[in-house]
């Protein structure tokens, strides 16, 4: 089975479009009819994330793919991340996906993870909407795309495109309860057991560009630093 697992800290907004992205990745015929469970994580939601996954439980149990919810109150991204991760091993994942509530990942996901043959994935991201920068998106655009190393063998670690096997998360101690930087500690520690890595950019996300971050010095955050520094 592979379990995909989903931190929601009120994320009414987008969560459904990455979902719905979700559900499509999890019926790519390479897997070949490989049971796909994902997990949502609600931390600390006080909006209508939840009603968007009860939305969505329909056409996902037509599809034959599982859809959970958890709910836990830490506002840390690390402890939602291992929430889920732990619910999805326990459930008989072999292979652990996370992405981010407001990232939409391509239809070949998945499958792109897994045909890499490694024990870890670390993907690229990419943004196809700059527009809540305002008069700042076409420089941040053009910033980001002078800056950001967005193909093979590029060195980023994004939580909204990593991939790790079953094993290999068990060994490396898996996510830390942490604000920030969880999927960094994890990569760190996936390098220190001797994992087999791929730094790929073939499994495809698009994230937000948004400006009102959910997790403190993450990706909306350096965003906002590039504009600085542009």
């Amino acid at each position: 089975m592979i379990g995909v697992a989903i931190p929601a800290h009120d994320e009414e907004a987008a969560l459904g479009d990455c979902l719905d992205a979700i559900l499509a990745a999890a019926g790519h015929l390479a897997l070949q009819g490989e049971p796909v469970r994902v997990c949502v994580v609600l931390d600390a939601c006080r909006d209508g994330s939840a009603s968007v996954v009860r939305r969505r439980r329909p056409a996902f149990a037509a599809a034959g793919v599982g859809l959970d919810t958890l709910e836990v109150d830490a506002r840390q991204v690390g402890v939602a991340r291992a929430a889920g991760a732990r619910h999805l091993l326990e459930g008989g994942a072999r292979w652990l996906a996370f992405t981010d509530a407001d990232t939409r990942v391509s239809p070949q996901w998945l499958a792109e993870q897994l045909a890499l043959g490694v024990d870890v994935v670390c993907g690229s991201v990419a943004v196809d909407d700059w527009s809540p920068h305002g008069n700042n998106a076409q420089r941040l655009r053009e910033h980001f795309a002078r800056n950001y190393h967005d193909r093979d063998g590029h060195r980023h670690i994004h939580g909204a495109n990593l991939g790790v096997s079953a094993d290999a998360y068990r060994a490396a101690g898996g996510f830390q309860s942490v604000s920030c930087h969880e999927d960094v500690l994890l990569v760190k520690a996936l390098e220190a057991i001797g994992a087999r890595f791929a730094w790929s950019a073939q499994p495809r996300v698009y994230t937000s560009a948004r400006t009102d971050a959910r997790a403190r010095d993450g990706f909306g955050d350096t965003l906002l630093r590039m504009i600085a520094a542009a």
